[in-house]
């Protein structure tokens, strides 16, 4: 196939990525509106007196933090209670989603909601595209398509238009991984530093390039590598190191205390500390008792080494396994279980092919029949998912609310 046809099979693939969705987006919204109907108006949607609207909807929760930083900015000192505890403050958000937001509303006059939402909207249909482009080339177009769309409906996906960086987060992955499928590692490298402001998920994805990086200097001999490539997954590995550290430097230039970043952190866990790993058998034995929440918390990693490890996943590749283990083995060891676990999954996208069943490497199961077979019922449940992701986790009830 010739450079000019390829350009137009890409072209005409991503349109359809973009209008399918588009098309669960729209599904999102609906809901959206429906669940904003049973919205009681606070503080959080713009003031008790004041009608609920879709987009003061679209800002609750983290949203609020994100407004605060994009109108004022980070304070030069931590808050802290009496006893000298920090309180939770905006430096536990990173910057490039709210300063972004703060460029648009310096230029257009609008209002955070109205702007943060929109980025993330807009982010969302990047992400789309990065991400099938990623894939088609390992499961085939119809396939890719099928995982985008489970992906995009996912019960946490509603926060793809929300004024969180969600979309975000993974439009700056999905640009990552697939940088390093192309062996772009200049390209790469430039991304981490982005993703380095925007999520903590600099130390996974230096994981996934580490892994990578081995692959390629183990094909060295048929594949000869030379100084400039070299320096280049050097400089991919360093960017990696940078996304993970960069955030609480600034942090501690911006405060001038040392553990600025993790001190804030610590404010929204029981605890008050990031205690690693740990947090995760007193949650589980508390949401589903002491026999069950030991034997999920021994299964669930099991499941997820089953899902990636097997020939039914070898379509994914060494990246895109060692993202699925390695992401959630960070949540782990930084994250307490709570409410907004579901949320967290939502980069979790390379699990929908062994869940879908298109991750053989001789791309079985991959004909139209069989994914509508596989893929609508998922579909289904995924969209039922979100209504109560949104009427459950989203929707604020005062005076006070698990956080989604």
């Amino acid at each position: 196939m010739t450079y000019a046809l390829r350009a137009a099979s890409r072209a005409r693939f991503v349109g359809l990525v973009l209008i399918l969705y588009a098309a669960c987006r729209a599904v999102t919204t609906v809901i959206l509106l429906l669940v904003m109907g049973h919205q009681v108006p606070t503080g959080m949607t713009g003031g008790d007196d004041v009608p609920v609207t879709y987009w003061s909807f679209t800002a609750l929760w983290d949203g609020q933090w994100y407004q605060t930083i994009a109108e004022h900015g980070y304070p030069d000192v931590l808050p802290v209670d009496a006893a000298g505890h920090v309180q939770q403050n905006p430096w536990a958000f990173y910057p490039l989603f709210p300063f972004a937001s703060r460029a648009v509303m310096a230029v257009t006059g609008l209002d955070f909601p109205v702007v943060g939402s929109t980025i993330a909207l807009l982010c969302g249909f990047g992400a789309a595209a990065l991400m099938g482009l990623l894939l088609r080339d390992r499961i085939g177009d119809r396939a890719a398509l099928a995982v985008v769309v489970l992906w995009a409906s996912f019960p946490a996906s509603v926060a793809l238009q929300l004024a969180y960086t969600e979309s975000l987060a993974v439009l700056l992955l999905a640009g990552y991984l697939y940088a390093l499928d192309r062996r772009r590692w200049l390209v790469a490298t430039a991304v981490a530093v982005l993703v380095g402001l925007s999520r903590p998920i600099g130390i996974p994805l230096g994981l996934v390039t580490l892994v990578v990086v081995i692959v390629r200097w183990r094909r060295r001999s048929d594949e000869p590598i030379g100084a400039g490539e070299y320096a280049a997954m050097a400089a991919s590995l360093a960017g990696c190191a940078v996304a993970g550290f960069l955030w609480p430097v600034i942090a501690w230039v911006g405060t001038g205390t040392t553990s600025a970043y993790t001190d804030t952190m610590g404010a929204w866990r029981g605890s008050g500390t990031v205690e690693p790993f740990t947090p995760w058998s007193g949650i589980a034995t508390w949401w589903l008792g002491p026999t069950w929440g030991p034997v999920v918390l021994v299964a669930l990693p099991l499941v997820i080494i089953a899902m990636v490890a097997g020939p039914w996943a070898r379509a994914l590749g060494a990246d895109l396994r060692a993202w699925s283990l390695g992401y959630p083995l960070y949540l782990a060891a930084v994250l307490d279980p709570f409410t907004s676990i579901v949320r967290y999954l939502i980069p979790l996208f390379p699990l929908l092919l062994p869940l879908l069943g298109v991750g053989w490497a001789d791309r079985r199961g991959t004909s139209w029949q069989r994914l509508l077979w596989r893929a609508v019922p998922l579909l289904v449940l995924f969209v039922v998912g979100q209504y109560w992701w949104t009427d459950t986790l989203w929707r604020f009830v005062p005076p006070t609310d698990y956080p989604p």
